[in-house]
């Protein structure tokens, strides 16, 4: 009964080391939790599959030259054609399945006629081939190729020999049914296009 009432000296030291450890775990779990809360604001997979739009600065792109994006998870060629190529799109309509692409679930109602694109010289299609969705090659010169010796450019699909024209439309006696799709887009201003979006005023 002689230390009743006596207490031990307080350990100061180990008190302000028990705190500080609190107070870090504490800040470090609200990092952690923090960070799905932050990500949360980023577009996710599933919104960008969805159809977010996609924007694409095309000033840097030449003649001849292909720019791929991606949207809704589809390949998007954007490609400058030459003279020579808007010239020999005309000739080939004897030999195209839907030269005027009559089938209006190839492209909106704002693309029409043979060069089926809103600027002359820019080609914008979904890069699938509309057979069993391969990807086709890009031939975009005008001489022979093996499997064609008039070719005038155009894209050849390996897989089941499906040829398209640099507007994309399909060639006659190929196993694909329709013209390459050309989707939504439009024009912010001369170097800048948005995938995804129609342009004011499109029906």
């Amino acid at each position: 009964m002689a230390n009743q009432g006596v207490h031990d000296p307080i350990n100061t030291g180990r008190r302000r080391f028990l705190t500080a450890t609190t107070a870090v775990v504490g800040a470090v779990g609200a990092g952690f939790a923090a960070v799905p809360f932050i990500k949360s604001w980023n577009p996710s997979a599933r919104a960008k599959l969805a159809g977010a739009p996609v924007t694409a600065d095309i000033s840097a792109l030449a003649e001849g030259q292909r720019l791929i994006l991606e949207w809704r998870g589809q390949p998007i060629w954007i490609v400058k054609r030459s003279k020579a190529i808007l010239d020999a799109l005309p000739t080939l309509d004897p030999h195209l399945r839907d030269p005027k692409s009559d089938n209006k679930d190839q492209q909106p109602d704002y693309i029409k006629g043979e060069l089926r694109s809103i600027k002359p010289d820019i080609s914008v299609l979904v890069g699938l081939c509309t057979h069993l969705g391969c990807s086709p090659e890009m031939k975009a010169e005008i001489r022979p190729e093996p499997f064609d010796p008039e070719w005038k450019g155009g894209y050849f699909c390996p897989c089941h020999k499906s040829r398209f024209d640099m507007a994309g439309r399909v060639f006659q006696g190929v196993p694909a049914p329709i013209n390459l799709l050309v989707p939504p887009h439009h024009y912010e201003n001369d170097t800048t296009i948005v995938i995804g979006v129609d342009p004011k005023g499109a029906a």
